[in-house]
């Protein structure tokens, strides 16, 4: 359709051209028909008057083009990304904080960490009777080994994640990789950053139970060579 008005408005320009070249040449001729006045110097004004109207129109709708070609490129970056894995990734973190929630004996808390120790790991507790030894000694046993099986379960739950991250990234990948617009891409990547949060969180709690479990029995260790010094201490009969 604008090459047919450009046609057109070329031609009316050629007639116009034509004209003006006559009007030129000879001075102005009128002619009558029936009544009826032919100018043809008003007819080329006419002609190019209609000529850059129809440029004025054509100028128009190149224009409007490309303001809908804008308004369709803003619509797409303004699309929000049709995935969401933030409730999956916040439920993995959720199952992995149950884990450590479920500490055997010694929570993870300084409060309860610090009773502890001073029931039965300095103190007193490694110079009472024999039966208070003995009893606190079990106890300590009983602290390592709860903790390294909490450690091994919360080993178990992150491993157990690794399926599930595996899958959310490759559907985070793809969708940021067909992304129709930047709000798309940028949503993708927030998320993607949200998944590695999530796989930080579980090589957080996993370090954490490691760590508590080989402190407890570190800690352990320890109060067995204090009792032992206490009780060559005491078979010597020394003060």
């Amino acid at each position: 359709m604008k090459a047919s008005l450009l046609r057109r408005a070329m031609l009316a320009g050629a007639i116009a051209t034509s004209g003006m070249i006559g009007i030129t040449a000879a001075p102005p001729a009128h002619a009558q028909f029936g009544g009826i006045v032919y100018d043809p110097t008003n007819y080329a004004q006419n002609v190019l008057t209609a000529a850059r109207s129809l440029q004025q129109i054509n100028n128009q709708i190149q224009q409007i083009q490309q303001q809908a070609t804008s308004l369709i490129n803003e619509a797409r970056n303004l699309a929000s990304l049709p995935l969401s894995t933030v409730s999956t990734l916040q439920q993995q973190v959720r199952q992995t904080q149950q884990l450590l929630d479920q500490a055997q004996r010694i929570a993870y808390d300084v409060q309860d960490i610090q009773q502890a120790f001073n029931g039965r790991y300095k103190g007193a507790a490694l110079t009472g009777t024999n039966a208070q030894m003995i009893a606190n000694a079990n106890a300590r046993w009983e602290d390592s080994v709860g903790a390294f099986q909490d450690a091994l379960q919360v080993q178990a739950g992150v491993v157990g994640n690794i399926d599930g991250a595996r899958t959310t990234m490759n559907s985070l990948v793809t969708a940021s990789q067909s992304a129709t617009g930047a709000l798309q891409a940028a949503q993708a990547g927030n998320q993607l950053l949200a998944l590695q949060s999530q796989q930080l969180a579980d090589l957080t709690a996993a370090v954490a139970a490691q760590g508590r479990a080989q402190a407890l029995d570190a800690a352990r260790q320890a109060a067995i060579e204090a009792e032992g010094r206490e009780r060559f201490r005491r078979f010597f009969g020394r003060d």
